[in-house]
């Protein structure tokens, strides 16, 4: 495929809501299972390691009027619940045999209660992760989860898998994660050949796709865009931060680009790199998944930063890896996680002179024109005064 097409395929993938691919999968692998998870991170090694197809549920964007969802949450959360809700009560996740919901927040873990109660013949499991960062605590518990989950999702396939499995899965994914790193990489260094809605769209299929024919599509798009004549901009350098839970519209990625903003960086679907560029496959794969949960320095919302540790500091130095210009802000309203850090994240870079903005939007957000227009100000000042 050339570049066009490989973004063609992915930006179907992004409208699929009825899972087609899913469902063509399945019928390529008879009584094989596909699970659910929402983001921002599931052991997808695990999954796949008893012939299980992990399966992002990224919400129903600008496609889907939420009718039934509503009924179900209160109005003064995010968008996503409701609209998760609503894919499954229309029948466009009945290709899956169950749901991961991980420890984001307290509406993910009510969401679980919730499917439970609607879908009660489907597997569902809440997916909890350590916040105490010491191997002897924090990592034998989470070991003992990953066990509990691996014998679930043996048990749904009728695959258990053995370490031999799984070391290989750890193996398949580990490759995707550097190719991911490789386009985030390429993106930081030279920005005008990987757009941020292309980016942003090959993000999105590898969570319908199998591991091994995404990494494939990475390969081949990484390859294509090195060799393409795209042309430079005078563009502002910006990270994008708030992103990782409910996803924004594929207008807002768009818009930014429209609005004179090179996004080098960002936190959109960070499953596709929480364990960093390799868990590796010696020994014990459970207990190397766990110690590359634990030891994932990235920065996230949804994660504690242990004594000692400053919410910020990474930002920082992301901010001055990449050589942003500046970082906006672009919560989902209602996200009490992205919220309640954006305070310490600006202090954190006020004190360091570093530009910032910041707006709220939802996943089915459909004016852009403000963002537009506070995007292509926050740019224009960052060229024009080297401050925002």
């Amino acid at each position: 495929m050339g570049l066009e097409e490989i973004v063609a395929r992915c930006e179907e993938l992004y409208d699929d809501l009825d899972l087609a691919c899913v469902r063509a999968w399945k019928e390529r692998h008879p009584g094989a299972p596909a699970i659910g998870f929402l983001p921002t991170y599931a052991p997808r090694e695990i999954l796949h390691a008893c012939g299980v197809l992990p399966v992002g549920v990224l919400g129903a964007g600008e496609a889907l009027e939420i009718v039934r969802g509503d009924a179900c949450f209160q109005s003064y959360i995010c968008h996503l619940p409701r609209s998760v809700v609503e894919l499954g009560l229309t029948g466009r996740l009945d290709v899956l045999d169950g749901m991961i919901f991980p420890a984001t927040c307290d509406v993910i873990r009510n969401l679980s209660g919730i499917w439970k109660l609607l879908f009660p013949t489907k597997s569902a499991r809440y997916l909890d992760v350590p916040q105490n960062f010491d191997a002897g605590t924090g990592g034998r518990f989470y070991e003992d989860i990953l066990r509990g989950l691996l014998d679930d999702m043996g048990r749904l396939s009728g695959r258990p898998a053995t370490d031999e499995d799984l070391a290989r899965s750890i193996v398949e994914y580990d490759r995707h994660r550097r190719l991911v790193l490789q386009l985030y990489d390429l993106r930081s260094s030279e920005p005008w050949r990987v757009p941020a809605s292309e980016a942003y769209l090959l993000l999105r299929a590898g969570m319908l796709l199998p591991v091994e024919e995404h990494a494939g599509m990475l390969a081949e798009y990484l390859d294509l865009v090195r060799k393409a004549p795209r042309r430079p901009r005078d563009d502002a350098r910006i990270v994008l931060r708030g992103v990782f839970c409910e996803q924004p519209p594929l207008g807002l990625m768009r818009t930014l680009e429209k609005s004179g903003c090179y996004v080098v960086d960002d936190d959109l679907l960070p499953v596709s790199r929480w364990l960093g560029a390799e868990v590796g496959a010696d020994g014990d794969p459970v207990a190397a998944l766990a110690r590359a949960y634990l030891g994932y320095d990235g920065e996230s919302a949804s994660r504690y930063v242990p004594d000692g540790g400053t919410k910020g500091e990474r930002l920082v130095e992301t901010v001055r890896r990449t050589r942003a210009e500046g970082v906006i802000f672009a919560c989902p309203s209602f996200c009490d996680p992205a919220l309640l850090d954006r305070p310490m994240l600006q202090a954190a870079l006020a004190a360091r002179g570093i530009s910032f903005t910041s707006f709220k939007y939802a996943e089915n957000t459909g004016q852009m024109q403000p963002i537009r227009e506070q995007a292509g100000t926050f740019a224009d000042t960052i060229k024009l005064w080297g401050e925002g």
